[in-house]
């Protein structure tokens, strides 16, 4: 008999477990069901209680701003919604969206200013990204900034304008930007203004898109946000004026629970930073959170409404000062084919809209503060982060870091050791290597490609699906493997299921008829490719007619394969069995080969 509640329930929890395992409960049922975010060391428990309570956190607005940072959050408005415009837009798509329920403007052309036409910039922060331009988009919106101030309605106190100037993290990714030094020039430029006008941006969210983990991306953000803060000192900055010009971006993805303790741990890591630099009160810099555009799949893309909604409640929940929600078509250069550019920038405004206006998530601030899973994980996640600031600093801090590339390497590694969890199917991507959809038309071949800054989570089974576009544009048919079934519906349905998804993972087609199945196995240049059957049933059925069937269909030249554990049907009849821990994507690799594609 259990001495608490707590041994009593785990107790229970190892008699469950114990009915899986053959009788035998796990040494510790709990540390069985304990599940890592990422490949951080940070663990998520099945059950948070009491025994994981965190002392209180203080109020939002107050070191360490882990609530927040303003005192007074403006509850009829919550989070700003920061809707983007590329070189594509104008300044009728700048004025709709204000019109629409946008609340902030993110600003992605090297000019600018024909977009802030109409605008009155003390309504609406401005985020300007415009890289190696940075200079030339700054004269813009500050001339805009200069003929505001000529109205004796203009109120400086209220406008925010980040210039986007993000040397360091650019050049981890490959994106062109400008100099230490030009960065510099605009953060002198920008220190004089009486607005709210910051030169610097730590673009969290290249990190994250080229493969960072979560706590690599604040801890490397951490990093680079210090050697700004450096560099502006050695200029002759002071402290707090230099913590004063930089802005923070991070992704946000649809992992809610995560992206909200982020940002909260985000901000108790840069406010330990700033007391680290003896200016606590400074540690509060903007932060601007933005779906993730490495999650985002060009493959079935209107999953990526749920993906954006979720990420956006995550980050506005969180705290995020600026959430922006990418288009759900965000990863095709075209977008999809039969719907506009305005209907996904509307689409992606109104997902925030709903989240504010309908489910009024604006109205409390920090409602995940007290959650006992919320604050362990939002420590865990911070107690990671400064564990990676630590270690970078201790090689000799980012800048050294993006020099040797060493930095580049640790994002390298955990986007490889990502890849690895996708293609076991371990880390499951709607859309992608879960529930794809073989009936969606194939993309164009020049979408399916990655940037220099995008380290996509589909990769490994996007390249197989253009593989299989490909395919059908040469036959009219995707690349095919006959199903063989044993037994009753109910007998084989999971594993027929199961395989049927698998292989349209990789883009191949499961037919039950041998002919449609032989239709789709020629080669590019007309010879006949492989003839691969699967077979799929119960235990039972395989005891029964496995081998038998195997055996014949091997006789008749096809390479078999069986959706089942190594060795369900022995004799080496077997040339590939299909289960759940298989490298899928590899398998998928060899099978589409195999076909011709």
């Amino acid at each position: 008999m259990a001495d608490n509640p707590y041994d009593a329930w785990r107790a229970s929890v190892g008699a469950v477990l114990a009915k899986s395992r053959g009788g035998t409960p796990p040494e510790d049922p709990i540390a069985t069901l304990t599940t890592p975010t990422e490949d951080d060391g940070v663990l998520i428990a099945p059950l948070y209680s009491r025994r994981d309570e965190r002392p209180e956190a203080l109020l939002p607005g107050v070191y360490p701003y882990t609530r927040g940072g303003s005192p007074t959050p403006d509850v009829r408005l919550g989070w700003r919604v920061a809707e983007v415009f590329g070189p594509e837009t104008d300044a009728a798509d700048v004025l709709g969206a204000l019109e629409s329920g946008a609340s902030a403007l993110w600003l992605t052309r090297p000019d600018p200013g024909p977009l802030l036409e109409g605008v009155y910039p003390d309504m609406a922060p401005i985020l300007v990204t415009a890289g190696s331009q940075a200079r030339r988009a700054a004269e813009q919106v500050l001339a805009k900034l200069d003929a505001a101030a000529q109205s004796d309605q203009y109120r400086p106190d209220l406008v925010r304008v980040s210039l986007g100037a993000a040397p360091l993290t650019s050049a981890v990714v490959g994106r062109s930007d400008v100099s230490d030094d030009e960065a510099i020039e605009l953060a002198r430029i920008a220190v004089i203004r009486t607005e709210d006008v910051r030169a610097l941006v730590v673009d969290g969210a290249d990190l994250h898109n080229a493969g960072a983990t979560c706590a690599q991306e604040l801890g490397l953000a951490a990093a680079a946000g210090l050697d700004h803060v450096r560099a502006l000192v050695a200029a002759g900055f002071d402290t707090a004026s230099s913590l004063d010009q930089l802005t923070f971006r991070l992704a946000a993805t649809d992992d809610q629970f995560l992206t909200l303790a982020k940002i909260r741990a985000w901000r108790t890591v840069w406010a330990r930073v700033a007391e680290c630099l003896g200016h606590p009160g400074a540690g509060n810099a903007p932060v601007h959170a933005v779906t993730s555009l490495a999650a985002t799949t060009q493959r079935d893309p209107w999953v990526n409404m749920l993906r954006g909604t979720v990420a956006a409640f995550g980050a506005g929940v969180g705290g995020a000062d600026y959430v922006t929600t990418l288009g759900y078509d965000a990863a095709l250069p075209g977008g999809v084919e039969g719907y506009s550019a305005g209907f996904s920038r509307r689409i992606a405004r109104n997902t925030q809209l709903l989240l504010l206006e309908e489910s009024n998530l604006g109205r409390v601030a920090d409602p995940g503060a007290g959650s006992w899973h919320v604050e362990s994980l939002t420590d865990d996640v911070a107690r990671a982060a400064w564990a990676e600031l630590q270690a970078v600093e201790r090689a000799g801090g980012f800048t050294a870091g993006v020099s040797d590339e060493s930095i580049a390497g640790r994002i390298g590694e955990a986007a490889e050791r990502r890849d690895a969890a996708v293609s076991r199917r371990a880390r499951k991507i709607t859309g992608v290597n879960e529930f794809p959809n073989l009936a969606e038309a194939p993309i164009a071949p020049s979408a399916a490609t990655n940037g220099p800054v995008l380290r996509s989570y589909a990769a490994p089974f996007d390249a197989l699906r253009t593989r299989s576009d490909s395919f059908l544009r040469e036959h009219g048919v995707r690349p095919r493997i006959r199903m063989v079934t044993i037994g009753s519906v109910a007998a084989h349905n999971a594993r027929s299921t199961f395989v049927t998804n698998l292989l349209a993972s990789g883009g191949i087609e499961a037919v039950l008829d041998a002919d449609e199945q032989r239709a789709g196995t020629a080669t590019v240049d007309g010879s006949p490719g492989a003839q691969i059957v699967v077979l799929a049933g119960s235990d039972a059925g395989y005891a029964e007619e496995g081998e038998t069937l195997a055996r014949s269909l091997r006789e008749q030249g096809y390479l078999v394969l069986l959706a089942g554990a190594p060795g369900t049907v022995g004799d080496g009849l077997i040339d590939f069995y299909l289960h759940a821990k298989i490298d899928a994507a590899a398998v998928l690799d060899d099978l589409l080969t195999r076909l011709g594609a």
